[in-house]
């Protein structure tokens, strides 16, 4: 389905996107000089209606101020290679905004570390903040839905929801798409906030 053709899309009744990001990273604190920057985006197009993740995208972003390292490598599987063909972080956020709607449809994500990321980039960088106000920490919903005393990761919330873990876990779209499923289980049990 192509979610720029709906008539629905961007009534925020309809369509949620839900979305992961990956930054470089290091075992320790970082080297002199750099810092944690988006190099993956992963984005899956929820639609909370019809109960089905009905689309999944990934961005790769080159880091201008960091590099990729092993211990990053290890984790997520990208190389500084891979992300060296990505686009800049503003192109990447420009690409969010036109081809996905992120500015007039509400978003949500595992925690609150990929809004805040985005909102320190964004700051950093002068780039325009690509989402809208609408966002919704999936994390919290999820556990407030379950009744649990501490908020779950997310390959653990899988679990606890009887949800396989699909794909490589750390890696931006995967975990969009993995996150999707929490909130389409979370959204059947009527518990999924109207974001209005």
């Amino acid at each position: 389905m192509d979610a720029d053709n709906d008539s629905d899309t961007y009534s925020g009744e309809r369509l949620l996107n839900v979305v992961d990001v990956e930054a470089t990273c290091w075992e320790g604190e970082p080297p002199p000089g750099q810092v944690n920057e988006i190099i993956e985006i992963g984005l899956t197009v929820v639609d909370l209606r019809a109960r089905e993740r009905v689309a999944k995208h990934r961005l790769l972003v080159r880091p201008a101020r960091s590099e990729v390292s092993p211990f990053c490598t290890e984790l997520t599987g990208l190389t500084q290679a891979d992300v060296d063909g990505g686009l800049t972080f503003t192109e990447a956020c420009r690409a969010l905004a036109s081809e996905h709607g992120t500015g007039l449809l509400p978003w949500a994500s595992w925690g609150d570390y990929d809004r805040k990321q985005f909102t320190l980039q964004c700051g950093r960088t002068g780039t325009e903040y690509p989402f809208g106000h609408r966002h919704t920490n999936a994390k919290a919903v999820f556990t407030t839905a379950y009744g649990l005393r501490r908020r779950p990761g997310m390959a653990q919330a899988l679990e606890l929801a009887g949800l396989p873990l699909e794909g490589r876990h750390h890696r931006g779209d995967d975990d969009a798409w993995n996150i999707a499923a929490l909130v389409l289980d979370v959204a059947r049990r009527g518990d999924w906030p109207a974001v209005g």
